[in-house]
Protein backbone atom coordinates (compact mmCIF):
# COMPACT_ATOMS: atom_id res chain seq x y z
CA UNK A 1 0.00 0.00 0.00
CA UNK A 2 1.82 3.61 -0.62
CA UNK A 3 2.28 5.87 1.97
CA UNK A 4 2.74 9.47 2.11
CA UNK A 5 6.67 8.97 2.49
CA UNK A 6 6.76 7.57 -0.85
CA UNK A 7 8.98 9.22 -3.73
CA UNK A 8 7.75 11.70 -6.55
CA UNK A 9 5.47 8.62 -7.72
CA UNK A 10 3.48 9.13 -10.91
CA UNK A 11 -0.08 10.54 -11.24
CA UNK A 12 0.12 8.42 -14.95
CA UNK A 13 1.55 5.49 -13.86
CA UNK A 14 -1.35 2.76 -13.16
CA UNK A 15 1.03 0.19 -10.97
CA UNK A 16 1.32 0.39 -7.22
CA UNK A 17 4.21 1.98 -6.98
CA UNK A 18 4.85 4.63 -9.17
CA UNK A 19 25.93 10.12 -3.94
CA UNK A 20 31.02 13.02 -1.08
CA UNK A 21 33.54 11.51 -3.50
CA UNK A 22 35.79 10.64 -1.06
CA UNK A 23 35.46 7.88 1.93
CA UNK A 24 35.47 9.31 5.30
CA UNK A 25 31.76 10.78 4.87
CA UNK A 26 29.98 7.87 3.58
CA UNK A 27 31.83 6.00 6.86
CA UNK A 28 31.04 8.09 8.84
CA UNK A 29 27.53 8.45 8.07
CA UNK A 30 27.65 4.71 8.63
CA UNK A 31 27.62 5.50 12.19
CA UNK A 32 24.04 6.92 12.04
CA UNK A 33 22.56 4.19 10.11
CA UNK A 34 20.87 2.09 12.69
CA UNK A 35 17.91 0.54 11.35
CA UNK A 36 17.75 -3.11 12.39
CA UNK A 37 16.20 -4.03 9.19
CA UNK A 38 18.49 -3.22 6.15
CA UNK A 39 17.35 -1.72 3.32
CA UNK A 40 19.63 -2.87 0.60
CA UNK A 41 20.31 -6.88 -0.25
CA UNK A 42 24.13 -7.00 -1.53
CA UNK A 43 24.50 -11.25 -3.16
CA UNK A 44 28.47 -11.31 -4.64
CA UNK A 45 29.51 -14.17 -6.75
CA UNK A 46 32.76 -14.54 -6.34
CA UNK A 47 32.93 -16.70 -8.92
CA UNK A 48 31.85 -14.19 -11.41
CA UNK A 49 32.63 -11.71 -10.02
CA UNK A 50 29.45 -9.79 -10.21
CA UNK A 51 27.07 -8.09 -7.65
CA UNK A 52 22.98 -7.92 -7.37
CA UNK A 53 22.19 -5.09 -5.20
CA UNK A 54 18.83 -5.78 -4.57
CA UNK A 55 16.73 -2.52 -3.33
CA UNK A 56 14.17 -3.35 -0.22
CA UNK A 57 12.75 -0.63 1.31
CA UNK A 58 9.10 -1.23 1.39
CA UNK A 59 6.60 -0.24 0.00
CA UNK A 60 8.42 1.60 -2.60
CA UNK A 61 11.65 1.96 -2.29
CA UNK A 62 11.57 5.48 -1.61
CA UNK A 63 15.20 7.11 -1.62
CA UNK A 64 15.65 8.40 2.06
CA UNK A 65 18.77 9.40 4.11
CA UNK A 66 19.28 6.54 5.32
CA UNK A 67 18.13 4.16 2.91
CA UNK A 68 20.76 6.53 0.37
CA UNK A 69 23.56 6.12 3.53
CA UNK A 70 23.30 1.93 3.32
CA UNK A 71 23.09 2.31 -0.67
CA UNK A 72 26.35 4.47 -0.66
CA UNK A 73 28.29 2.28 1.95
CA UNK A 74 27.48 -0.71 -0.03
CA UNK A 75 28.44 0.35 -3.14
CA UNK A 76 31.91 1.85 -1.45
CA UNK A 77 32.08 -1.34 -0.12
CA UNK A 78 32.09 -3.38 -3.54
CA UNK A 79 34.53 -0.92 -5.01
CA UNK A 80 37.16 -1.69 -2.66
CA UNK A 81 36.59 -5.04 -3.43
CA UNK A 82 38.95 -5.94 -6.18
CA UNK A 83 37.86 -8.97 -7.10
CA UNK A 84 33.96 -7.36 -7.92
CA UNK A 85 33.82 -6.05 -11.56
CA UNK A 86 30.44 -6.30 -11.89
CA UNK A 87 27.18 -4.37 -10.61
CA UNK A 88 23.58 -5.12 -10.75
CA UNK A 89 21.02 -2.79 -9.59
CA UNK A 90 17.47 -4.15 -9.01
CA UNK A 91 14.41 -3.84 -6.50
CA UNK A 92 13.14 -6.30 -4.32
CA UNK A 93 9.73 -4.66 -4.16
CA UNK A 94 6.85 -6.08 -6.50
CA UNK A 95 5.88 -3.72 -9.25
CA UNK A 96 8.39 -0.71 -8.13
CA UNK A 97 12.63 -0.19 -9.14
CA UNK A 98 12.17 3.16 -6.81
CA UNK A 99 9.67 5.74 -6.54
CA UNK A 100 12.40 8.44 -5.93
CA UNK A 101 13.50 10.46 -3.66
CA UNK A 102 11.42 10.17 -0.26
CA UNK A 103 9.52 13.47 -0.30
CA UNK A 104 9.53 13.39 3.77
CA UNK A 105 12.89 14.10 3.91
CA UNK A 106 11.82 17.25 1.99
CA UNK A 107 8.57 18.13 3.83
CA UNK A 108 8.30 19.88 7.00
CA UNK A 109 12.55 19.59 7.66
CA UNK A 110 15.02 22.15 8.49
CA UNK A 111 17.68 23.71 6.68
CA UNK A 112 20.64 21.95 8.01
CA UNK A 113 18.44 18.23 7.64
CA UNK A 114 17.31 19.30 3.97
CA UNK A 115 21.19 19.87 3.18
CA UNK A 116 22.35 16.04 4.93
CA UNK A 117 19.87 14.83 2.27
CA UNK A 118 21.20 16.16 -0.62
CA UNK A 119 24.59 15.89 0.04
CA UNK A 120 23.54 12.11 0.35
CA UNK A 121 21.70 12.35 -3.01
CA UNK A 122 24.81 13.81 -4.37
CA UNK A 123 26.82 11.34 -3.24
CA UNK A 124 24.72 7.87 -4.67
CA UNK A 125 24.98 9.91 -7.64
CA UNK A 126 28.47 10.37 -7.56
CA UNK A 127 29.63 6.79 -6.55
CA UNK A 128 26.80 5.10 -9.20
CA UNK A 129 27.94 6.98 -11.94
CA UNK A 130 31.26 7.49 -11.41
CA UNK A 131 32.17 4.06 -10.30
CA UNK A 132 35.01 1.67 -11.91
CA UNK A 133 32.80 -1.59 -12.24
CA UNK A 134 30.03 -2.40 -14.44
CA UNK A 135 26.91 -1.47 -14.13
CA UNK A 136 23.64 -2.51 -15.23
CA UNK A 137 19.63 -1.37 -13.70
CA UNK A 138 17.33 -4.62 -13.67
CA UNK A 139 14.27 -2.05 -13.56
CA UNK A 140 11.82 -4.42 -13.00
CA UNK A 141 9.39 -1.86 -12.19
CA UNK A 142 8.11 1.82 -12.07
CA UNK A 143 11.20 4.31 -11.57
CA UNK A 144 9.92 8.03 -11.48
CA UNK A 145 12.23 10.48 -10.64
CA UNK A 146 15.33 9.31 -8.25
CA UNK A 147 14.42 6.22 -9.34
CA UNK A 148 15.12 7.00 -12.92
CA UNK A 149 18.29 8.98 -11.97
CA UNK A 150 19.39 6.04 -10.40
CA UNK A 151 19.15 3.99 -13.44
CA UNK A 152 20.44 6.02 -15.57
CA UNK A 153 23.82 6.26 -13.35
CA UNK A 154 24.36 2.34 -15.02
CA UNK A 155 26.18 1.35 -18.15
CA UNK A 156 23.50 -0.26 -19.72
CA UNK A 157 19.25 -0.54 -18.88
CA UNK A 158 16.96 -3.62 -19.07
CA UNK A 159 13.37 -2.81 -18.32
CA UNK A 160 10.60 -5.18 -17.94
CA UNK A 161 8.23 -4.92 -20.71
CA UNK A 162 4.94 -4.22 -19.09
CA UNK A 163 3.11 -1.19 -20.17
CA UNK A 164 1.94 -0.65 -16.81
CA UNK A 165 5.19 0.59 -15.69
CA UNK A 166 6.89 3.93 -16.23
CA UNK A 167 10.28 5.86 -16.16
CA UNK A 168 11.52 9.06 -16.44
CA UNK A 169 12.75 12.35 -14.48
CA UNK A 170 9.06 14.05 -13.63
CA UNK A 171 10.12 16.39 -11.36
CA UNK A 172 8.08 19.54 -12.85
CA UNK A 173 5.14 17.48 -12.04
CA UNK A 174 5.47 18.66 -9.16
CA UNK A 175 6.72 22.20 -9.08
CA UNK A 176 10.42 20.94 -8.62
CA UNK A 177 13.34 21.90 -10.72
CA UNK A 178 15.67 18.34 -11.61
CA UNK A 179 19.55 20.15 -11.12
CA UNK A 180 22.00 20.33 -13.87
CA UNK A 181 23.33 17.28 -12.91
CA UNK A 182 20.06 15.19 -13.43
CA UNK A 183 19.96 17.46 -16.40
CA UNK A 184 23.24 16.19 -17.89
CA UNK A 185 22.96 12.91 -17.39
CA UNK A 186 19.74 12.33 -19.07
CA UNK A 187 21.04 14.28 -21.99
CA UNK A 188 24.39 12.14 -22.24
CA UNK A 189 21.80 9.10 -22.90
CA UNK A 190 18.77 10.56 -24.96
CA UNK A 191 19.99 13.89 -26.43
CA UNK A 192 19.53 17.19 -25.81
CA UNK A 193 15.73 17.97 -27.78
CA UNK A 194 14.46 14.77 -25.87
CA UNK A 195 15.92 15.86 -22.39
CA UNK A 196 14.82 19.59 -23.03
CA UNK A 197 10.85 18.15 -23.90
CA UNK A 198 11.11 15.59 -20.95
CA UNK A 199 12.14 17.70 -18.32
CA UNK A 200 10.00 20.86 -18.77
CA UNK A 201 6.86 18.34 -19.11
CA UNK A 202 8.16 16.08 -16.60
CA UNK A 203 7.30 13.12 -18.98
CA UNK A 204 7.22 9.23 -17.84
CA UNK A 205 7.49 7.07 -20.57
CA UNK A 206 6.09 3.40 -20.75
CA UNK A 207 9.13 0.73 -21.85
CA UNK A 208 8.44 0.84 -25.71
CA UNK A 209 8.70 5.00 -25.40
CA UNK A 210 11.76 4.58 -23.81
CA UNK A 211 13.18 2.41 -25.99
CA UNK A 212 12.57 4.38 -28.58
CA UNK A 213 14.26 7.44 -27.23
CA UNK A 214 17.16 4.95 -25.73
CA UNK A 215 16.28 6.09 -21.78
CA UNK A 216 16.65 2.31 -21.83
CA UNK A 217 18.74 -0.48 -23.51
CA UNK A 218 16.69 -3.29 -23.53
CA UNK A 219 13.27 -4.97 -23.05
CA UNK A 220 12.71 -8.09 -21.86
CA UNK A 221 9.79 -10.21 -19.96
CA UNK A 222 9.32 -9.35 -16.25
CA UNK A 223 10.55 -12.38 -15.36
CA UNK A 224 13.81 -12.65 -17.52
CA UNK A 225 15.10 -8.60 -16.62
CA UNK A 226 17.34 -10.66 -13.95
CA UNK A 227 18.97 -13.01 -15.88
CA UNK A 228 18.75 -10.58 -18.86
CA UNK A 229 21.34 -8.41 -16.45
CA UNK A 230 23.94 -11.34 -15.95
CA UNK A 231 23.92 -12.29 -19.46
CA UNK A 232 24.92 -9.35 -20.89
CA UNK A 233 27.10 -8.79 -17.55
CA UNK A 234 29.38 -11.80 -19.36
CA UNK A 235 29.80 -9.54 -22.70
CA UNK A 236 30.53 -6.12 -20.84
CA UNK A 237 33.04 -7.77 -18.83
CA UNK A 238 34.70 -9.67 -21.63
CA UNK A 239 36.18 -6.03 -22.13
CA UNK A 240 39.65 -5.49 -20.06
CA UNK A 241 39.13 -3.71 -16.94
CA UNK A 242 41.22 -0.98 -17.69
CA UNK A 243 40.21 -0.46 -20.82
CA UNK A 244 37.03 -0.27 -19.94
CA UNK A 245 37.23 1.93 -16.92
CA UNK A 246 39.08 4.56 -18.77
CA UNK A 247 36.63 4.95 -21.35
CA UNK A 248 34.03 5.16 -19.11
CA UNK A 249 35.62 8.16 -17.02
CA UNK A 250 36.67 9.73 -20.34
CA UNK A 251 33.39 9.97 -21.20
CA UNK A 252 31.58 11.36 -17.48
CA UNK A 253 34.78 13.01 -15.81
CA UNK A 254 33.18 16.54 -17.21
CA UNK A 255 29.87 15.71 -15.72
CA UNK A 256 31.21 14.34 -12.57
CA UNK A 257 33.78 17.04 -12.27
CA UNK A 258 31.34 19.36 -12.82
CA UNK A 259 28.89 18.90 -9.95
CA UNK A 260 32.50 17.87 -7.42
CA UNK A 261 33.55 21.26 -7.92
CA UNK A 262 30.07 22.67 -6.95
CA UNK A 263 28.53 20.95 -4.13
CA UNK A 264 28.47 23.31 -1.48
CA UNK A 265 26.42 25.57 -4.04
CA UNK A 266 24.34 23.07 -5.63
CA UNK A 267 23.05 22.11 -1.56
CA UNK A 268 22.54 26.00 -1.03
CA UNK A 269 20.68 26.16 -4.13
CA UNK A 270 18.69 22.78 -3.00
CA UNK A 271 17.78 23.89 0.49
CA UNK A 272 16.70 27.51 -0.82
CA UNK A 273 14.91 25.97 -3.13
CA UNK A 274 13.40 23.25 -1.28
CA UNK A 275 12.32 25.66 1.81
CA UNK A 276 10.56 27.78 -0.16
CA UNK A 277 6.56 28.11 1.41
CA UNK A 278 5.43 27.92 -2.25
CA UNK A 279 7.28 24.35 -2.75
CA UNK A 280 6.64 23.36 0.75
CA UNK A 281 2.70 23.85 -0.28
CA UNK A 282 3.19 21.71 -3.13
CA UNK A 283 4.61 19.18 -1.35
CA UNK A 284 2.27 19.24 1.21
CA UNK A 285 -1.09 19.13 -1.31
CA UNK A 286 0.77 15.56 -2.95
CA UNK A 287 1.01 13.94 0.26
CA UNK A 288 -2.22 15.20 1.02
CA UNK A 289 -3.59 13.48 -2.40
CA UNK A 290 -0.94 10.13 -1.53
CA UNK A 291 -3.13 9.61 1.66
CA UNK A 292 -6.18 9.89 0.06
CA UNK A 293 -5.07 6.92 -2.68
CA UNK A 294 -4.50 4.89 0.23
CA UNK A 295 -7.80 5.11 2.15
Amino acid sequence: MLRAHAGFLSQRSSCSGHGRVCVSPVLAAQRRNNSSSPKIDVNFDQSTGVAVMSLQSPPVNSLSLEFLTELCIGVEKLEMDKSCRGLILTSGQPKVFSAGLDITEMYGRGPERCGEFWRAVQEMWLKLYGSNMTTIAAINGSSPAGGCLMSLTCDYRIMADNPRYSIGLNETQLGIVAPFWFKDTMTSTVGHRNTEVALQLGLLYNPSEALKIGLVDQLVPEDQVLTTAKQNMTKWLAIPDHARAITKSMMRKPTIDKLASNREADIKHFVDFITKDSIQKSLGMYMEMLKKRTR
